[in-house]
Protein backbone atom coordinates (compact mmCIF):
# COMPACT_ATOMS: atom_id res chain seq x y z
CA UNK A 1 0.00 0.00 0.00
CA UNK A 2 3.10 2.98 0.53
CA UNK A 3 4.93 1.32 -2.01
CA UNK A 4 1.90 2.02 -4.71
CA UNK A 5 0.71 5.17 -3.07
CA UNK A 6 4.09 6.51 -3.33
CA UNK A 7 4.65 4.89 -6.84
CA UNK A 8 1.56 7.42 -8.33
CA UNK A 9 3.66 10.11 -7.08
CA UNK A 10 6.91 9.51 -8.06
CA UNK A 11 6.74 7.70 -11.21
CA UNK A 12 5.46 10.91 -13.46
CA UNK A 13 8.68 12.70 -12.58
CA UNK A 14 10.78 9.46 -12.97
CA UNK A 15 9.81 8.46 -16.57
CA UNK A 16 10.25 11.81 -17.53
CA UNK A 17 13.63 12.18 -16.47
CA UNK A 18 14.24 8.96 -17.85
CA UNK A 19 12.89 10.10 -21.13
CA UNK A 20 15.25 12.73 -20.91
CA UNK A 21 18.34 10.36 -20.26
CA UNK A 22 17.12 8.14 -23.21
CA UNK A 23 17.42 10.88 -25.52
CA UNK A 24 20.86 12.18 -24.38
CA UNK A 25 21.94 8.41 -24.95
CA UNK A 26 22.42 7.12 -21.22
CA UNK A 27 22.32 3.57 -20.79
CA UNK A 28 20.27 1.90 -18.38
CA UNK A 29 22.98 -0.81 -17.67
CA UNK A 30 25.45 2.77 -16.81
CA UNK A 31 23.00 3.72 -14.04
CA UNK A 32 22.58 0.11 -12.78
CA UNK A 33 26.56 0.44 -12.26
CA UNK A 34 25.87 3.73 -11.04
CA UNK A 35 23.80 2.73 -8.55
CA UNK A 36 25.93 0.03 -7.10
CA UNK A 37 28.85 2.62 -6.72
CA UNK A 38 26.49 4.93 -4.82
CA UNK A 39 25.56 1.75 -2.18
CA UNK A 40 29.06 1.21 -2.12
CA UNK A 41 30.29 4.76 -1.22
CA UNK A 42 27.72 4.75 1.21
CA UNK A 43 28.14 1.54 3.25
CA UNK A 44 32.46 3.75 3.56
CA UNK A 45 30.90 6.90 4.55
CA UNK A 46 28.61 5.36 6.81
CA UNK A 47 31.94 3.14 8.51
CA UNK A 48 33.27 6.20 8.86
CA UNK A 49 30.64 8.21 10.59
CA UNK A 50 29.30 10.35 7.53
CA UNK A 51 25.70 9.45 8.06
CA UNK A 52 24.35 12.81 6.40
CA UNK A 53 26.82 12.62 3.24
CA UNK A 54 25.93 8.67 3.25
CA UNK A 55 22.40 9.42 3.30
CA UNK A 56 23.05 11.58 -0.40
CA UNK A 57 24.41 8.50 -1.86
CA UNK A 58 21.45 5.99 -0.39
CA UNK A 59 19.32 8.90 -2.10
CA UNK A 60 21.36 8.59 -5.27
CA UNK A 61 21.03 4.88 -4.75
CA UNK A 62 17.43 4.70 -4.85
CA UNK A 63 17.70 7.42 -7.16
CA UNK A 64 19.23 5.38 -10.04
CA UNK A 65 17.75 2.18 -8.94
CA UNK A 66 14.16 3.41 -10.20
CA UNK A 67 15.59 5.48 -13.04
CA UNK A 68 17.24 2.10 -14.82
CA UNK A 69 14.45 0.63 -15.04
CA UNK A 70 12.10 3.42 -16.47
CA UNK A 71 15.06 4.14 -19.00
CA UNK A 72 15.30 0.14 -20.22
CA UNK A 73 11.42 0.05 -20.47
CA UNK A 74 12.00 3.41 -22.91
CA UNK A 75 15.09 1.66 -24.83
CA UNK A 76 15.48 -2.13 -25.32
CA UNK A 77 15.27 -4.09 -21.33
CA UNK A 78 17.18 -7.15 -21.12
CA UNK A 79 17.25 -10.08 -18.81
CA UNK A 80 20.86 -9.44 -18.40
CA UNK A 81 20.38 -5.84 -17.04
CA UNK A 82 16.84 -7.13 -14.75
CA UNK A 83 19.50 -9.78 -13.55
CA UNK A 84 21.92 -6.95 -12.60
CA UNK A 85 19.57 -4.67 -11.35
CA UNK A 86 18.29 -7.26 -8.92
CA UNK A 87 21.62 -8.44 -7.56
CA UNK A 88 22.81 -5.04 -6.59
CA UNK A 89 19.12 -4.41 -4.83
CA UNK A 90 20.58 -7.03 -2.59
CA UNK A 91 24.00 -6.02 -2.29
CA UNK A 92 22.50 -2.46 -1.09
CA UNK A 93 20.41 -3.52 1.15
CA UNK A 94 23.21 -5.72 3.15
CA UNK A 95 26.30 -2.92 2.64
CA UNK A 96 24.16 -0.18 4.30
CA UNK A 97 24.15 -2.24 8.19
CA UNK A 98 27.65 -3.58 7.23
CA UNK A 99 28.59 -0.18 6.96
CA UNK A 100 26.91 0.48 10.75
CA UNK A 101 28.31 -2.54 12.00
CA UNK A 102 31.95 -1.43 10.96
CA UNK A 103 31.36 2.39 12.27
CA UNK A 104 30.45 0.65 15.83
CA UNK A 105 31.19 -3.03 16.00
CA UNK A 106 28.70 -3.07 19.37
CA UNK A 107 25.95 -2.57 16.50
CA UNK A 108 27.18 -5.73 15.05
CA UNK A 109 24.47 -8.25 16.56
CA UNK A 110 21.49 -6.02 15.15
CA UNK A 111 23.06 -5.39 11.54
CA UNK A 112 23.58 -9.32 10.98
CA UNK A 113 19.84 -9.88 12.28
CA UNK A 114 18.74 -7.54 9.77
CA UNK A 115 20.88 -8.89 6.85
CA UNK A 116 19.51 -12.00 7.94
CA UNK A 117 15.91 -10.81 7.74
CA UNK A 118 16.61 -9.47 4.63
CA UNK A 119 18.17 -12.84 3.07
CA UNK A 120 15.05 -14.33 4.46
CA UNK A 121 12.48 -12.39 2.61
CA UNK A 122 14.32 -12.15 -0.82
CA UNK A 123 14.69 -16.26 -0.47
CA UNK A 124 11.04 -16.59 -0.06
CA UNK A 125 10.44 -14.28 -3.09
CA UNK A 126 13.31 -15.64 -5.70
CA UNK A 127 12.17 -19.12 -4.82
CA UNK A 128 8.70 -18.61 -4.86
CA UNK A 129 8.90 -16.72 -8.42
CA UNK A 130 11.52 -19.56 -9.73
CA UNK A 131 9.01 -22.56 -8.52
CA UNK A 132 6.41 -20.75 -10.31
CA UNK A 133 8.03 -20.43 -13.54
CA UNK A 134 9.41 -23.51 -13.65
CA UNK A 135 5.51 -25.04 -12.94
CA UNK A 136 3.70 -22.85 -14.96
CA UNK A 137 1.69 -21.97 -11.88
CA UNK A 138 1.08 -18.83 -12.36
CA UNK A 139 -2.50 -18.96 -11.98
CA UNK A 140 -2.89 -21.31 -9.19
CA UNK A 141 0.57 -19.66 -6.57
CA UNK A 142 -0.99 -15.99 -6.24
CA UNK A 143 0.25 -13.09 -4.35
CA UNK A 144 3.41 -14.24 -1.97
CA UNK A 145 2.08 -11.93 0.66
CA UNK A 146 -0.67 -9.83 1.32
CA UNK A 147 1.84 -7.93 3.48
CA UNK A 148 4.74 -7.70 1.14
CA UNK A 149 4.74 -3.84 0.60
CA UNK A 150 6.59 -3.69 4.44
CA UNK A 151 9.77 -4.77 2.97
CA UNK A 152 9.78 -3.11 -0.52
CA UNK A 153 12.49 -0.66 -1.82
CA UNK A 154 10.51 2.45 -0.30
CA UNK A 155 9.78 0.90 2.92
CA UNK A 156 13.73 -0.06 2.88
CA UNK A 157 15.00 3.18 2.05
CA UNK A 158 12.90 4.99 5.22
CA UNK A 159 14.46 2.71 7.55
CA UNK A 160 17.79 3.24 6.22
CA UNK A 161 17.34 6.68 6.12
CA UNK A 162 16.04 7.10 9.82
CA UNK A 163 19.11 5.14 10.59
CA UNK A 164 21.38 7.61 8.97
CA UNK A 165 19.70 10.85 10.86
CA UNK A 166 19.46 8.80 13.58
CA UNK A 167 23.00 6.94 13.87
CA UNK A 168 22.05 5.91 17.94
CA UNK A 169 19.00 4.69 17.13
CA UNK A 170 20.58 2.25 14.33
CA UNK A 171 20.21 -1.15 16.68
CA UNK A 172 16.36 -0.69 17.48
CA UNK A 173 15.60 0.39 13.88
CA UNK A 174 17.50 -2.60 12.30
CA UNK A 175 15.97 -4.91 14.93
CA UNK A 176 12.60 -3.90 14.38
CA UNK A 177 12.59 -3.93 10.46
CA UNK A 178 14.69 -7.49 11.03
CA UNK A 179 11.12 -8.73 12.76
CA UNK A 180 8.79 -7.05 9.85
CA UNK A 181 11.58 -9.12 7.36
CA UNK A 182 11.00 -12.70 9.39
CA UNK A 183 7.33 -12.23 9.20
CA UNK A 184 6.99 -11.18 5.53
CA UNK A 185 9.00 -14.10 4.75
CA UNK A 186 6.48 -16.50 7.14
CA UNK A 187 3.45 -14.74 5.49
CA UNK A 188 5.36 -15.78 1.78
CA UNK A 189 6.29 -19.19 3.06
CA UNK A 190 2.33 -19.52 3.99
CA UNK A 191 1.34 -18.16 0.51
CA UNK A 192 3.81 -20.36 -1.52
CA UNK A 193 2.63 -23.10 -0.10
CA UNK A 194 -1.27 -23.08 0.19
CA UNK A 195 -0.16 -21.98 -4.02
CA UNK A 196 2.11 -24.50 -4.71
CA UNK A 197 1.18 -27.91 -2.79
CA UNK A 198 -0.85 -29.35 -6.00
CA UNK A 199 1.17 -27.50 -8.35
Amino acid sequence: MFEASLRRLIDPPLNQAAAQLARLGVRADWLTFAGLAAAIAAMLLISREYYWIALVFIVLNRLCDGLDGAVARLTHPTALGGYLDSVFDFVFYSAIPFGFALADPSRALAAAFLIFGFIATGATFLSHAMFVARSGAAQKAGPVSGMSGVTEGAAVFVAFALACLFPDWFSVIAYLFGIFCFVVAGMRIAAAVAGLRTS
